[in-house]
């Protein structure tokens, strides 16, 4: 078993172990990544699992609840097999007002319990607050998260976001305990501000995003369409200039298919995340097993080569290739 297949602390303070090597499950939820069979979904899961990947990230939103109820039966009998980490926040979200339903700690610890029921759980090992910018409820949050905590309901809990603010905002008493945040080789803005806060305060890091919803496997050209449903969609159709960026994206990824070589781009850009010293545990999505397993035997790999890493720092330097995404989930 490689070291990415080994569990370590998820971050300085608790005693949650993860694999590095992680899976995101909102793809498999059916919703806005186009059609999902479950069984498919189930044998991404279970597949991840038999290759030695302990945590798997979900949320209440992704598909309106379901991929956590397909979490809940992958683990019905062997919970003790799974480190899992869900999300809440989105699910009633004013964006006009930036503020969630839960405006009390009661309202947040009910919809906790919702998580857990999905789940078929009396606990999950990570809680995250799943809102892209400081709101006025934020404290409820930290509050609501402490008393499950005490309640042996959540072993950690952290905040899923896009920057350092609001990460500040989530950690104003020191107790947060991970950031999950967009981090691969096209939007490499993290490594600015947030992998040094998170470095200094003993935060862990959970990315999302490594292959940039499919980008960074070379699959997508300028004649590229996406269904209605598809999340994706917005690169091609969507505002506030992203489909010129999608055409620049297009263009870095040209240049980095060079470097890779005979490398698959994915497996480059897998490794290209776990060569961070920065990031505890990453989660690419798979809608299926032989997508879970291309993953995972990449991310097995480890980290990749100074002289690859050189090179691509010569197409998108520390610090750069900030992205325009589409409403970040």
């Amino acid at each position: 078993m490689t070291t990415e297949l080994v569990s370590r602390p998820l971050c300085n303070r608790s005693d949650v172990e993860v694999t590095r090597a992680g899976i995101g499950l909102w793809a498999v939820s059916g919703s806005e990544w186009g059609p999902v069979d479950d069984e498919n979904s189930l044998a991404a899961i279970e597949t991840a699992l038999d290759m030695g990947v302990t945590f798997f990230d979900t949320a209440d939103v992704y598909g309106g609840g379901h991929s956590e109820e397909l979490l809940g039966r992958a683990m019905r009998g062997r919970r003790d097999r799974f480190i899992v980490g869900t999300k809440i926040g989105w699910v009633g979200f004013d964006g006009d007002k930036g503020q969630s339903q839960y405006t009390t700690v009661e309202k947040l610890i009910e919809g906790v319990e919702s998580n857990l029921r999905r789940l078929n759980t009396d606990y999950v090992d990570l809680i995250q607050c799943h809102i892209y910018f400081v709101e006025p409820n934020n404290d409820v949050f930290v509050e609501g998260f402490e008393k499950l905590k005490q309640q042996g309901k959540v072993r950690a809990f952290g905040t899923s976001s896009s920057g350092l603010p609001v990460l500040e905002a989530f950690n104003h008493n020191g107790n947060a305990d991970t950031m999950q945040i967009d981090y691969s080789i096209l939007n490499r803005d993290a490594e600015n501000e947030v992998f040094p806060y998170c470095r200094e305060h003993g935060i862990g890091t959970i990315i999302r995003g490594p292959i940039a919803m499919g980008l960074l496997a070379g699959k997508f050209d300028a004649s590229t369409t996406f269904p209605e449903d598809d999340f994706r969609r917005n690169w091609i159709s969507g505002t506030e200039g992203q489909p010129d960026q999608f055409r620049k994206d297009l263009e870095t990824v040209e240049k980095l298919l060079e470097i890779a070589g005979d490398m698959p781009l994915a497996e480059m850009a897998l490794r290209f995340v776990l060569s961070s010293p920065d990031v505890t545990t990453v989660i690419p999505g798979a809608k299926n097993a032989d997508q879970a397993r291309r993953n995972i035997e990449a991310m097995a790999k480890g980290p990749l080569d100074q002289a690859i890493l050189d090179a691509i720092a010569e197409v998108v330097p520390f610090g750069g290739g900030r992205r325009i995404w589409p409403a970040d989930k």
